[in-house]
């Protein structure tokens, strides 16, 4: 096999697959500024949509394919004539224009959902491929379920697609069934076996039902895959697909494991995040990686003590690095002196050690009480403690007996 190249491509499918799931329709103009923050971010393609779908699609697709500059514009489209045409017009006004296949090609996708034989599967492939080369610059296939597919069946129809004109073979997790190990040696297998494999593209597109999409995308990476796709926040079909941001930072901080350039800007990521959690109908989990609320959030006192002295004790990135707002010590049960002295010193008072001890008892009796520990909690505390030393200095003195 040849030299691979060194530059990971990300295509972003958080209008089309991400869109598509339960709760993350957007409208016309939220499609096209979350397309603008997109190309800003530094994706290299962008799924627009599927223009057959419905005319708001198709509407959605030919807007962002006349005023967004920068990614390829991509439609999906089935291997069906009709979709095809329809995807071509929906990205006429683009600056660099790209098709997407899909055809299945495991045999439980082939007989029960599109009720066909594996030689129809292979003509409809080369025909679609051969058709959509006429109207795009770059033409992707993907055989779907391709980690159910018979192994040799996958190799003849990624041969079929490659042979009639695709530049890019996607080989997607579609059920999100495959782990690291599996998906990594299909992506070798392929590429060894078939005739003309150096000369396109390998892609992935993996599914978190098992929790594993972005293990997979990265375990893509190192089988010769040098274009994933992902979505913002890994919204998507039931679990939802790998996420853009944890991939990125997988890329960078293990860049001494993967050593491969990419074109996303990091320190956009949380604004971006931040923007489809606005404009769709939820955010992601506060523990999600990169950019949860809690991503860079310390409250076990350990960590705190740690993160105080220095932040790459527990910290393997900064919040800067990806655009999150600064770390966070969040005062709980769990918090020790040194990040209640850290806080207090930031609310402006500076107590003894033997003092701080007095707060620190009083403050976990408060922390067993609350989940939550405000500032005023702790100018609370300490108000409580001076007027306490006040009363103490203002008795009287005991009469001699």
């Amino acid at each position: 096999m040849s030299k691979l190249p060194d530059t990971v491509h990300f295509f972003d499918t958080t209008l089309r697959d991400g869109e598509q799931s339960p709760g993350c329709s957007m409208t016309q103009p939220e499609k096209l500024a979350m397309a603008r923050s997109l190309a800003d971010l530094g994706v290299d393609i962008l799924e627009a949509g599927f223009a057959i779908a419905s005319d708001g699609d198709f509407e959605a697709i030919d807007r962002i394919a006349r005023e967004i500059r920068g990614p390829v514009i991509c439609s999906l489209a089935r291997a069906k004539a009709e979709d095809i045409e329809r995807a071509a017009r929906s990205l006429e006004h683009a600056q660099r224009r790209r098709i997407h296949i899909f055809l299945a090609s495991s045999d439980l996708h082939l007989e029960y959902k599109l009720k066909i034989s594996r030689e129809q599967a292979l003509e409809l492939a080369a025909k679609s491929v051969a058709q959509a080369v006429n109207f795009a610059d770059e033409v992707e296939f993907s055989p779907e379920d391709a980690t159910r597919s018979d192994r040799d069946f996958l190799c003849k129809i990624v041969g079929v697609a490659i042979e009639a004109g695709a530049t890019i073979i996607n080989m997607p997790d579609t059920v999100g069934y495959a782990t690291p190990d599996e998906y990594r040696a299909m992506f070798r297998e392929v590429r060894e076996r078939v005739p003309g494999a150096d000369k396109v593209t390998f892609s992935s597109h993996t599914h978190d039902d098992l929790g594993l999409a972005v293990a997979n995308a990265l375990a893509a990476i190192e089988g010769g895959a040098r274009q994933v796709e992902c979505t913002i926040n890994g919204i998507g079909e039931r679990a939802g697909n790998s996420a853009l941001e944890e991939i990125a930072a997988a890329l960078h901080v293990r860049s001494d494991r993967f050593g491969l350039k990419n074109n996303i800007k990091l320190d956009h990521l949380y604004s971006v995040s931040q923007l489809l959690s606005n404009t769709i109908s939820f955010g992601p989990s506060p523990n999600k990686a990169v950019v949860g609320s809690n991503a860079f959030a310390h409250e076990s006192g350990i960590h705190q003590h740690g993160v105080l002295s220095n932040p790459l004790t527990y910290e393997i990135m900064t919040p800067a690095s990806v655009g999150a707002p600064t770390n966070r010590l969040v005062l709980g049960k769990h918090s020790g002196r040194h990040a209640l002295r850290a806080r207090l010193v930031e609310l402006g008072y500076k107590l003894s050690a033997e003092d701080l001890e007095v707060a620190y008892r009083a403050f976990t009796e408060v922390a067993d009480r609350k989940k939550n520990i405000y500032d005023q909690d702790l100018i609370n505390l300490v108000a409580h403690h001076e007027r306490h030393q006040d009363l103490i200095a203002e008795e009287p003195a005991g009469k001699a007996s």
